[in-house]
């Protein structure tokens, strides 16, 4: 195995929407593509970018991590049976880099692990999905993974009946859940912003007949546990699916007192780039094993190489992998779900394209997804990204 080449670009994914915390006006994402060939006349070309939410990362992409790619020898690229061996290239990218430091970082290399995966399943002639079932799962993968509907931003002049048509326009897509922003009247007294939250959650819960398991709300690590826990006593009756990210990602300690007198289920885990990351939140966070969701994101958080450790390190601390549903919305996790059985993945229907969103002819159906059987991740199959990677 050697690379034969590797290509990044950015590409903006601005928009007016905002949630709680952060607008997307200047928002960017880093895509690359890498060429593998395997030394018997075989070649791919894997792609890879990075999710919504972090900015694109050219510095420390052409200054540390391409460089150290580009510099793999075949031995480190190639595994005992022959194929392409992603973990011995991102054990190379990671030379010489100090433990900790889990920032930006991660998004780099989560960028080319994705690439890297999507070019080893090419080279396989396999989808992404398969090859990890085959790997990983003695071959048995999901037939359909469990997707909802993310989208719910703030946008200049956007009231609750906008906020309704939007939803009902995903329950037309065969979405069955829907998430939604909350929280997002910062300096406005909590009894104010609450009663606001309230009346839109009121309105979606209308279009899902009151059926709160169906709708989840996302607060994106802007409250305060004051806050936090006033929420919390207005949401319990509502049962909803989940109260997402309601303190910041890493108050761990806060996040335990909060799941102390908040019974229902909460998720986290977006905003956490490593396995150390989510070691600290499954110890010191409170999370319940029987109910709460985790939402890390490979693309985020070094790839699928530092995931597999992540998943192996909940499963030795009693979680199972069906608690986590990945945030991001992207064709990767979803690959990773199927194939590694997942509880199932975001979905961006109307934001953050053309990387938010799947296939284009696989349609939603009762809330969940069948993946084609195109090799690799199968970003060829999705129209309006494969536009921008094929400049690649």
């Amino acid at each position: 195995m050697r690379i034969a080449s590797v290509r990044q670009g950015v590409v903006p994914i601005s928009s007016a929407i905002a949630n709680a915390y952060i607008d997307f006006s200047k928002m960017t994402a880093s895509v690359v593509a890498i060429t593998v060939e395997d030394g018997a006349g075989k070649r791919a070309t894997g792609y890879g970018f990075n999710s919504n939410g972090r900015y694109a990362q050219p510095g420390l992409l052409a200054e540390r991590f391409i460089p150290r790619l580009e510099a793999c020898t075949e031995g480190e690229l190639t595994a005992a049976d022959g194929s392409l061996d992603v973990a011995g290239a991102w054990a190379a990218m990671m030379r010489n880099e100090k433990p900790g430091g889990h920032g930006e970082r991660s998004v780099a290399v989560g960028v080319l692990d994705m690439a890297l995966w999507d070019a080893a399943a090419k080279l396989e002639d396999k989808p992404l999905w398969r090859l990890l079932a085959d790997r990983f799962r003695d071959g048995e993968a999901d037939e359909s993974a469990w997707i909802y509907a993310a989208g719910g931003y703030y946008y200049p002049g956007k009231g609750v009946d906008a906020l309704v048509e939007e939803m009902k326009r995903y329950l037309g897509l065969g979405y069955t859940t829907v998430k939604m922003k909350i929280g997002g009247a910062p300096g406005t007294p909590i009894r104010d912003a609450l009663k606001e939250d309230l009346a839109r959650i009121e309105a979606v819960l209308k279009l899902l007949d009151g059926d709160g398991s169906r709708l989840a709300v996302d607060v994106n690590g802007r409250f305060g546990l004051h806050a936090a826990l006033a929420y919390g006593a207005a949401f319990e009756p509502l049962k909803l699916r989940w109260y997402e990210e309601p303190l910041d990602p890493l108050d761990y300690a806060t996040h335990a007192t909060l799941a102390e007198h908040y019974a229902p289920p909460l998720a986290t885990g977006e905003n956490l780039f490593s396995m150390q990351d989510a070691r600290n939140l499954i110890r010191h966070g409170g999370l319940r094993p029987d109910r709460d969701i985790l939402q890390f994101d490979p693309a985020l958080s070094y790839g699928l190489v530092e995931y597999l450790r992540t998943l192996d390190m909940l499963a030795r601390h009693g979680w199972s992998p069906r608690r986590c549903v990945p945030h991001g919305g992207h064709q990767f996790a979803l690959n990773i779900a199927v194939g590694l059985g997942l509880g199932g993945n975001e979905s961006y229907p109307e934001v953050f394209a053309p990387f938010g969103g799947f296939a284009s002819d696989t349609p939603v159906v009762d809330g969940r997804i069948r993946m084609p059987e195109v090799p690799g991740i199968g970003f060829e199959a999705k129209n309006d990204l494969w536009a921008v990677l094929k400049d690649l």
